[in-house]
């Protein structure tokens, strides 16, 4: 493969591909807020993720588009912050749509971030691409519109897939350092009832399931996700265990409703039961190196 153009690809997540593609690519382009330059062969071009500016010349003769822009959903759903986690997904998809089908020679596979939150509540039911029960909720309704403007224009030369993801446990970013950090403290216990479902996957297979869709030419939505959902008590407990914490004290609703405040974020994030499973990647014979909890954790401590 040729050449790879991460859209914000500076984060957590891009990181995480970047360092995965690294050697795969001939080319590698980050469309970042942050100023053009140079750092160790990656290119970095700066984008307003609204507007051309003429960062959508970077897409001509590109192998994969990725797009991974959007507000981080870790903070308080204030009126403001709420109006930026949507628009700021629906305004890049809608200037990427632009620029793929003004290219000459398009990316040939783009593919945009969505999110497994995109299903209800379930604590009965493992949710599938093909039949997933699609919930109506403030986050669910982001999912639904950033999928919308992704899909709704159509781009003949482009394939499209959804990456519908789950919690990416990562060294470096995301949930699992404060999570961890939590059960280091002794706060390591169940959170609300603890039987809610949380669908995870560590950042390896996040890599890997990002290429085998491109090699596979995989388009429509994915769930990117580990085979097996586990129980939030099962899940603290596992990780418990890999840091070698004795006790962990539960966390109420109550309590994690007080804290979510003083940290500025929600409690939606770990109280919604995301029982998501990978059908599609299973399907075509995806085989995952970490699907097991305790697997993952014991390599991420």
């Amino acid at each position: 493969m040729k050449k790879l153009i991460i859209a914000a690809g500076t984060g957590f997540l891009g990181q995480v591909l970047v360092n995965h593609f690294k050697n795969k690519f001939d080319e590698i382009v980050i469309l970042t807020r942050g100023k053009s330059q140079t750092i160790d062969g990656i290119k970095y071009v700066n984008w307003n993720a609204r507007t051309f500016s003429g960062w959508e010349k970077e897409l001509e003769n590109a192998s994969v588009l990725i797009n991974l822009t959007g507000k981080s959903v870790d903070c308080r759903y204030t009126k403001k912050n709420k109006q930026e986690i949507l628009w700021s997904r629906i305004e890049s998809t809608k200037i990427l749509n632009k620029a793929v089908l003004n290219c000459q020679n398009p990316p040939k596979h783009w593919l945009n971030s969505s999110t497994a939150t995109i299903y209800r509540f379930s604590l009965d039911k493992q949710m599938d691409e093909l039949d997933g029960e699609i919930g109506n909720d403030f986050s669910i309704n982001v999912a639904l519109s950033w999928e919308k403007a992704f899909f709704k224009t159509e781009t003949p030369q482009t394939l499209k897939t959804a990456l519908r993801t789950s919690i990416v446990l990562g060294k470096n970013g995301g949930a699992f350092i404060p999570l961890k950090n939590l059960a280091k403290f002794g706060f390591g216990g169940p959170q609300g009832n603890g039987n809610q479902f949380v669908s995870w996957i560590h950042e390896e297979d996040f890599a890997r399931a990002v290429e085998f869709i491109i090699e596979n030419k995989m388009d429509g939505k994915i769930n990117i996700v580990a085979p097996e959902p586990v129980r939030n008590a099962s899940f603290m407990q596992q990780l418990r265990k890999a840091i070698g914490s004795k006790f962990g004290i539960p966390l109420s609703k109550t309590l994690l409703e007080i804290g979510s405040f003083f940290i500025r974020t929600e409690t939606e994030l770990v109280l919604k039961s995301r029982n998501v499973i990978p059908k599609r990647l299973l399907e075509k014979g995806f085989r995952f190196k970490f699907a097991e909890i305790d697997d993952a954790f014991r390599d991420l401590i």
